[in-house]
């Protein structure tokens, strides 16, 4: 007889989700499996039929208000059989009275409204080959020392305190993350990590178009050829214009859902999200 049971993933064990999600043809980033760990270390999970793990997936609680859903993949062979939905009923218990936020794939919209997600606008995935060979001086190399500013500069633009992951995730190997600095202040700031194909640019927060761009700019000089992805969230009309003016190609999207209501964040300074799996 079958036993299908959850329980947490083990840290080793995200390299799997991650294996997992570039054969699906998510291009994950090579840091990704360790870094991802540090948002919330108990918030990663394993459904396992007769103790083989057959699905995965994350849900990430950031404070006392707030997680986000992702990182959910359910072995091909095993599909249609209810194990991703007992797994996201485990998750979203896991989650308790929070606001949960996902970045469902499009053609599956409409499941997840059936389970209490509520659309509420696209993330488009832009990209092109990177080009551009100036780079303002006000935009410098994020150091240490930077990484406080950067912390206070990102919460009201996540929404949430991600300080450990955060920390992290500038500083990452073979990643290069940038600020703007104006009058000793912090006005944006940029990340670009390697992935599998490629780079992803993520998150992009800034407090002018201008800004956004020098950043992103900034993030192409040393890479000239290279594949370069940004989100964009739709919900800003400046980023995807931001996109746009870069000649950037919408090659995928998702729909950004919350199982309550939109949180308020500053989206006017949101030009990429960080992830598709945290948000």
């Amino acid at each position: 007889m079958s036993e299908f049971t959850i329980r947490p993933m083990l840290a080793d064990e995200l390299k799997i989700a991650i294996d997992w999600a570039a054969r699906e043809g998510w291009n994950p980033g090579l840091n990704d499996a360790e870094l991802f760990y540090l948002a919330d270390p108990n918030g990663f999970f394993v459904g396992e039929l007769n103790g083989e793990i057959v699905a995965v997936g994350s849900a990430v609680t950031y404070d006392h208000t707030y997680a986000f859903c992702g990182l959910y993949i359910v072995a091909p062979e095993h599909r249609g059989k209810g194990y991703g939905l007992t797994l996201t009923k485990h998750r979203l218990a896991y989650c308790g009275d929070r606001n949960v936020g996902i970045d469902g794939v499009l053609e599956n919209v409409e499941i997840y409204k059936r389970i209490g997600y509520v659309p509420y606008y696209q993330n488009k995935r832009f990209q092109k080959l990177a080009n551009a060979t100036t780079r303002s001086a006000q935009v410098v190399e994020v150091t240490k020392e930077h990484i406080p500013d950067i912390l206070t500069y990102d919460k009201p633009c996540f929404g949430a305190t991600r300080e450990q992951f955060l920390a992290a995730w500038l500083l990452q190997p073979q990643g290069k993350s940038v600020c703007f600095v104006q009058n000793g202040e912090i006005k944006g700031y940029a990340v670009r990590r390697k992935c599998q194909e490629g780079y992803k640019v993520g998150p992009l927060f800034a407090d002018s178009p201008d800004i956004a761009l020098s950043l992103f700019q900034a993030l192409q000089v040393d890479i000239q050829g290279e594949q370069i992805i940004l989100d964009v969230p739709e919900n800003n009309p400046q980023a995807i214009s931001l996109a746009e003016s870069e000649r950037m190609d919408v090659v995928f999207a998702t729909m950004r859902m919350y199982q309550k209501t939109i949180p308020a964040t500053a989206r006017d300074k949101i030009y990429g999200i960080t992830t598709f799996e945290l948000g």
